[in-house]
């Protein structure tokens, strides 16, 4: 019983780190785009919203998964 609770909390909390270390990356990236490029904003900052978004999709994911028990 314990065990499980304990590998549920461990999996939602690797998937919390590894889509914040993706919404950094995805940051760091859009931002170096910008600068190499401004007049492609707009479009580097649609890009940028979609995958940051699909980035933390993984979170509700795992907090679902590990809620429907």
């Amino acid at each position: 019983m314990m065990l499980a609770e304990i590998s549920g909390n461990i999996h939602v909390a690797a998937a919390c780190l590894g889509a914040a270390i993706g919404v950094g990356m995805i940051g760091k990236g859009a931002s170096e785009a910008v600068g190499r490029n401004p007049g492609a904003a707009t479009q580097i900052l649609v890009q940028s919203i979609l995958s940051t978004a699909f980035a933390e999709g993984i979170v509700f994911f795992a907090l679902f998964l590990w809620n429907g028990k």
